[in-house]
């Protein structure tokens, strides 16, 4: 569903490569891994009779919490993925994300400090990279991640030209 206020008239949404979900799915599934050994232990002490006496059934409730905000986020992690996407304007840069709230961040070209171009080791297995900009203001940022490698160099590249061709403008 199209919203207005989302996805102005004519703008054409650039997205981020399809191989962005296996890393988000990856990176979820790690996260819901790791949370389940964090507050399961003692559901596993429990079961297994270390920890007698202990309320198993209450136990489980934090483990299971996480196994269904983990399962929830892996199913949802391709259609997160296809509402990230960015436009470039002649004088700024629009980025959206976001499912139920939706977001479009516009940094104005001139206002951009720097360009910072990321590669975590998940990401260089599957030729991707985040493609993060900085501007003055405190807070005030956009990332767009899951960007392959040569688009992400040509994003800098650009970025970092129109950037410098506004500000001296100024």
């Amino acid at each position: 569903m199209s919203n207005r206020a989302i996805d102005p008239d004519g703008l054409v949404w650039t997205r981020v490569s399809p191989r962005h979900v296996t890393v988000t799915v990856l990176s979820g599934l790690a996260g819901t891994v790791f949370w389940l050994a964090v507050v399961g232990w003692p559901a596993v002490l429990a079961g297994t009779g270390i920890w007698s006496g202990a309320p198993l059934g209450w136990l489980l409730l934090p483990p299971a919490a996480v196994l269904v905000v983990g399962v929830l986020s892996v199913l949802l992690a391709p259609r997160r993925v296809r509402a990230i996407g960015y436009a470039e304007r002649g004088e700024d840069l629009l980025v959206r994300r976001g499912l139920l709230y939706q977001r479009v961040t516009v940094i104005p070209y001139g206002r951009m400090q720097y360009v910072d171009v990321s590669v975590s080791p998940l990401q260089r297995s599957f030729g991707l990279a985040t493609v993060k900009l900085h501007t003055a203001a405190v807070g005030s940022h956009a990332e767009i991640p899951g960007v392959e490698h040569a688009e992400a160099s040509r994003l800098r590249e650009r970025l970092t030209a129109r950037g410098e061709a506004l500000l001296a403008g100024l």
